[in-house]
């Protein structure tokens, strides 16, 4: 996958660009078969599934470094972690995000929490908002060995690629109003990974990249359209960068830290820069990587951005644990 244009057909049908069929009664049928992996006892990294609420079917795997099990560990920093795809299709299962996991957790050192929330369009937003609150929350009461054993509570980060992306900035926003109901949990800082947010104006990046094959202008368009509450735009509180950045002066507050990662060849690229600009005006303190070369979810095909960006990523993790 690379920086190609669509084909004519797949620009004029977005749905069929991502495997989708949008059914009468506004339900999805999902015709792209997304590998999954099941959770294991692996060899440098173990992986077990909990459930977090059943009534909304939602639950997180959690990823531990096999290290951790030596006679005198150290409590490992927390990575709360949470997929993209748009908000509409994949999970915490999908083999693409379990494998990027692993490799967090391996090459961070970290325990990290994979949580799978609800998907639209048969849950709008804010309900992966929402899940994703419920999952701090859970986080914080449980009596999971992996996490009362070997987890530092006081060095929890929230990440995100794309959509999830999307939802550890705006769950972090959420988790600073309630920092002391999360307790002895401590966020130390976000991690931003080619963040997906809309606005009714295009960027220069959205129009530069406009048949991108790997996310086309009017898939963006669709997953909005999909994502939101019905009958909003995309200057919404839930889909724009400034959607909530009142919240932003208790983030300065609490000293968090914020990485944003980016590439270049991405057409979200200059909504992470949006972010960045509104982060520094709001004093918070921004770590920037943007990548010239590269597009959007590059790290899931190319071991070497992937390599990259743990290595960004480990950086960033143990230079706010400090």
């Amino acid at each position: 996958m690379s920086n190609e244009t669509t084909s004519p057909s797949n620009i004029n049908d977005p749905y069929r660009h991502v495997g989708l069929v949008l059914n009468p009664d506004g339900t999805l049928t999902r015709l792209r078969n997304i590998p999954n992996t099941a959770p294991s006892l692996g060899t440098s990294v173990l992986t077990k599934d909990l459930t977090i609420n059943p009534s909304n079917k939602t639950w997180l795997r959690l990823f531990l470094p096999r290290t951790a099990l030596s006679s005198n560990p150290n409590k490992l920093p927390l990575i709360v972690f949470f997929h993209g795809s748009g908000f509409i299709v994949a999970s915490a299962s999908s083999t693409m995000f379990h494998d990027l996991c692993v490799h967090i957790a391996e090459t961070v050192n970290a325990v990290v929490a994979s949580v799978d929330y609800r998907l639209a369009p048969e849950h709008r937003l804010p309900a992966a908002y929402d899940d994703a609150t419920e999952a701090l929350a859970w986080i914080r009461t449980s009596d999971e060995e992996w996490l009362t054993r070997h987890v530092d509570y006081s060095s929890c980060f929230l990440m995100g690629n794309s959509a999830g992306a999307t939802i550890a900035y705006f769950a972090g926003l959420r988790a600073a109003e309630k920092a002391r109901d999360l307790e002895p949990l401590k966020i130390k800082g976000l991690i931003v990974r080619q963040p997906f947010f809309g606005g009714s104006e295009r960027t220069e990046s959205e129009l530069r990249l406009e048949n991108d094959a790997n996310l086309p202008l009017c898939v963006t368009d669709m997953l909005w359209e999909l994502a939101l509450p019905r009958g909003v735009g995309k200057e919404h509180e839930y889909c724009n960068v400034k959607g909530g950045s009142e919240k932003l002066e208790m983030v300065k507050e609490l000293g968090w830290r914020v990485l944003v990662s980016a590439n270049e060849g991405d057409p979200m690229v200059d909504r992470a820069k949006e972010l960045v600009a509104l982060l520094k005006e709001k004093g918070v303190k921004v770590v920037c990587d943007f990548d010239e070369e590269g597009y959007h979810g590059v790290e899931h095909s190319d071991p070497s951005k992937e390599k990259r960006l743990l290595r960004v990523l480990k950086d960033f993790v143990y230079s706010s644990h400090a």
